[in-house]
């Protein structure tokens, strides 16, 4: 298949470290990009690339681009996702579409009027970890769930001076880490009918503190999922990863892409007795004290770009349909409403 033409806008964080490097990983190629201060890094990276300053430079040669990648904060997403729809071109852009409901409803909107080019790299969605849990429940290996928890804990008593946690309005772990929880949880037990929210800025400008409370909407028996999720970024003792509570039994994930958690303990024995050609293990099947290793799904976030790719040449589905990124943000703006007013808010 056609190696996509891609313009990036944003050589940061997210945009050098995730986008380009999945990017060449699926043998796109990377021929603008849009940064004022790391022109030297592009160069190194995509010798033959085009550096320019600005989102409107980069659109004057929309003809010579298969796809735009905004990886710009949060707060620009909106503006530059905007200017990629009227130019035009197929737009791929990092969590969360935007700030608000009202401004990711707008862009979707927009996104018709032009074609429905546009997707959300809501890349946790090709997470082994995910991919792991989404086969067991296929599977029934837990039975019927009534709870579903997921941790994104880290202790950083001091804060990167960096936008995510300055910037109190586009920044914070609502937004960054709540956007990938929410929409993990959606897309395992399905819409959120209700929220409960606690969130707090503890040594940020930015929220650093989360926990969201979803009640999903309820099956034709009446049965409904609860998820609690967390985000922190000063959490001494990180909690368990995953853990996902059924009438079989249970799911546990003790650690994730390496943060230290005193949960870890427990895969250790398995780890160092795996004879070779034995299937890493994911998470565990848990009943009281009875501990089956569960083996990790094949994926991961290379596989998007492979899914971008087959969207734009060959017609494949949508990646991820930008309403679901609706459907999440307003969630998102349910939890600030019910942490200020201290009341659960109706999502739907």
């Amino acid at each position: 298949m056609e190696a996509l033409r891609i313009g990036l806008i944003g050589y940061g964080a997210a945009g050098r470290g995730i986008h380009a490097r999945l990017a060449r990983e699926t043998g796109q190629e990377v021929v603008t990009v849009v940064t004022r201060t790391r022109d030297e890094q592009v160069r190194a990276d995509w010798p033959a690339a085009r550096v320019v300053p600005t989102v409107d430079a980069l659109l004057a040669g929309a003809d010579g681009l298969d796809l735009v990648v905004v990886a710009s904060p949060t707060g620009e997403h909106a503006a530059h996702v905007r200017a990629a729809l009227e130019a035009d071109v197929a737009v791929l852009v990092d969590k969360p579409l935007a700030t608000t409901r009202t401004q990711a409803a707008a862009l979707v909107r927009l996104a018709r009027e032009h074609g429905g080019r546009l997707t959300v790299f809501q890349n946790r969605r090709w997470d082994p970890e995910q991919l792991t849990l989404r086969a067991l429940l296929d599977a029934g290996r837990l039975g019927r769930v009534h709870r579903f928890e997921r941790r994104w804990e880290r202790y950083r008593p001091q804060p990167q001076q960096r936008w995510k946690e300055q910037d109190p309005v586009a920044g914070g772990l609502l937004l960054d880490l709540g956007a990938h929880l929410v929409d993990s949880a959606v897309q395992l037990f399905g819409p959120v009918r209700r929220v409960h929210a606690e969130l707090r800025a503890l040594t940020t400008p930015a929220l650093d503190d989360v926990f969201l409370a979803l009640e999903h909407v309820a099956d034709a028996d009446g049965h409904h999922v609860v998820s609690h999720l967390w985000g922190g970024g000063l959490v001494g003792a990180p909690g368990p990863r995953t853990r996902v509570l059924g009438e079989r039994g249970a799911y546990l994930v003790t650690s994730y892409e390496g943060e230290p958690t005193p949960f870890a303990v427990l895969d250790d024995a398995y780890t160092a007795g795996r004879r070779p050609g034995e299937p890493e293990h994911e998470g565990w099947l848990v009943r009281g004290t009875e501990r089956t290793p569960v083996p990790r799904a094949a994926g991961g976030h290379a596989d998007l770009y492979r899914a971008v790719q087959a969207w734009i040449r060959a017609d494949g589905p949508v990646p991820v349909d930008p309403a679901d990124a609706v459907a999440t943000a307003r969630v998102l703006d349910a939890a600030r409403v019910a942490s200020e007013t201290g009341v659960a808010q109706l999502v739907v």
